[in-house]
């Protein structure tokens, strides 16, 4: 039944027994038998054969929600029958936001690595929803990513506050100001900024917006290091997270009045999803780094 199962997840998602088959390395009649062969045994018709690509019927669609939730928890199975919990081998999935790559991903995954050399690591960047949505699926064990889950699959633990600043570089004519700047002046300033598809963004616009500021945002890009870059060799500003900042040489944090409201950084993971090892040893050095 579970090749059954996976062989029709394959053709709902490639729309073509061809293309599925190739996908599978099966040949196309084995694949269509095998799928028959399942909808014989619950009596419905699952596929759509009649047009130019196969769609699964109603029926598909509702028994493929239940399945896939199925080899979810078969997939977590296995990797917890090879959990080692002395933690001399396994892997850990993490993905975490732009934001916490410019700071924080770095020094946490060094002395992860070093504690435990033998787990395999796979750290990806995405945006929040990205994040949220893979947990969901179970193709992420963890996310650093913000406390404000919007998934009621995905659950949240605090790991640290975050502020936010203006930050600018060397070049720059407030470089080194110690005074806060009025969130009015910003609207001189030629910004620099995440674009609106990062959690990060939106938190600005929702300040901006809260205090009727409409300030001349030059350039949109997704990437903190471009966005580093561009900072520090001209004379444009941005707003990062303070910590951010201070780790980048030729930056200058600059405070803001009304300051940016805080942000809870948070560890994020699927709710029920079997916690291995792992991700217990990262949970616990992450807690602590905050």
């Amino acid at each position: 039944m579970l090749r059954h199962i996976r062989y029709l997840t394959a053709v709902a998602e490639h729309q073509s027994f061809t293309r599925a088959a190739e996908a599978l390395h099966v040949s196309q009649p084995t694949l269509s038998q095998q799928v028959k062969q399942l909808e014989s045994s619950l009596q419905a018709q699952l596929l759509d054969r009649s047009g130019r690509t196969v769609r699964l019927t109603d029926a598909g669609e509702a028994y493929l929600r239940y399945a896939r939730r199925a080899l979810r928890e078969l997939d977590a199975g296995t990797r917890a029958i090879h959990d080692v919990q002395d933690l001399s081998r396994g892997s850990l999935r993490l993905a975490t936001t732009p934001t916490f790559t410019s700071y924080l991903i770095g020094p946490l995954i060094e002395r992860f690595s070093t504690r435990h050399p033998g787990i395999a690591l796979s750290v990806r960047e995405m945006t929040q929803d990205r994040i949220e949505a893979a947990l969901a699926e179970d193709s992420l064990d963890l996310g650093i990513a913000f406390a404000e889950a919007r998934s009621p699959e995905v659950e949240a633990q605090a790991l640290f506050v975050e502020t936010l600043s203006l930050v600018v570089g060397g070049n720059h004519p407030r470089a080194g100001a110690q005074e806060p700047l009025a969130l009015q002046e910003l609207e001189q300033e030629r910004l620099v900024l995440l674009s609106s598809d990062f959690a990060t963004r939106r938190h600005i616009n929702t300040h901006f917006r809260d205090h009727g500021i409409a300030p001349h945002i030059a350039i949109e890009a997704d990437s903190i290091s471009a966005i580093v870059e561009i900072i520090r060799r001209g004379q444009l500003a941005t707003v990062l997270p303070e910590a951010s900042a201070r780790e980048q040489s030729g930056l200058h944090p600059i405070d803001l009045s009304p300051a940016i409201p805080h942000r809870t950084a948070a560890l994020l993971r699927r709710k029920g999803a079997y916690t291995s090892a792992a991700s217990e040893a990262f949970t616990e050095l992450a807690v602590t780094w905050g």
